[in-house]
């Protein structure tokens, strides 16, 4: 019992370094536009543009979301999200795409709260801070055990699967018994659905 005490100490003790390391990052992280690209009020298309960011543009870099390529930055006085294949930093001498080069670069991890639930929640709005989780749908895990027991194809669509993102018209949505939202298997990741509004609620690890 002592010996996994010591290792929580030892655990915790490096999260902690490592957030430290984070903080430095994400004050010295500079970035370049390689495309003229939206800027977002958050991470993903169905958030309002706040502004373009033409090609060339000098950007900072906060970092990207974790299993996501949005990443939020600061650019031409616009603080929003764009996409990770559309920024590159100078590493050496050598332009790298951050979507490409993430872990080399050493990109650091943010998340992105909604202020209510993701269907029906209020809109995010700039400058809104990163904390905590995204969504406020927990579903139980009988859902998780009837989504596994009744496996469906997946279905490829284009962008990452991020939480308040939409499905296509054109992909099925599979009921679930006595529960409230539905479930597609898109890009190889389970995912609920809210039927009335087609927004992803909830992303299965």
């Amino acid at each position: 019992m002592r010996n996994h005490l010591n290792l929580g100490r030892v655990i915790m003790i490096s999260g902690l370094v490592l957030a430290s390391t984070a903080s430095v990052a994400l004050a010295e992280m500079s970035a370049t536009t390689v495309t003229d690209l939206e800027v977002r009020a958050g991470p993903g298309p169905q958030y309002p543009s706040l502004g373009l960011a033409t090609r060339g543009s000098a950007a900072v870099l906060d970092g990207c979301i974790e299993g996501s390529n949005w990443c939020r930055i600061d650019v031409n006085g616009m603080r929003g999200w764009a996409f990770a294949e559309s920024l590159a930093i100078d590493q050496g001498g050598q332009s790298m795409i951050v979507e490409e080069h993430r872990v080399d670069l050493g990109v650091p991890v943010v998340t992105y709260e909604t202020t209510g639930s993701v269907a029906g929640g209020a809109d995010p709005q700039p400058g809104d801070e990163l904390l905590g989780r995204v969504g406020e749908v927990n579903p139980p895990e009988l859902v998780r055990t009837y989504i596994d027991t009744n496996p469906v194809d997946t279905v490829t669509i284009d962008g990452d699967i991020v939480i308040g993102g939409t499905v296509p018209e054109t992909v099925t949505m599979m009921e679930i018994p006595d529960y409230e939202y539905r479930y597609v298997r898109v890009n190889d990741r389970q995912v609920l659905v809210d039927p009335n509004t087609r927004q992803i609620v909830y992303v299965y690890q």
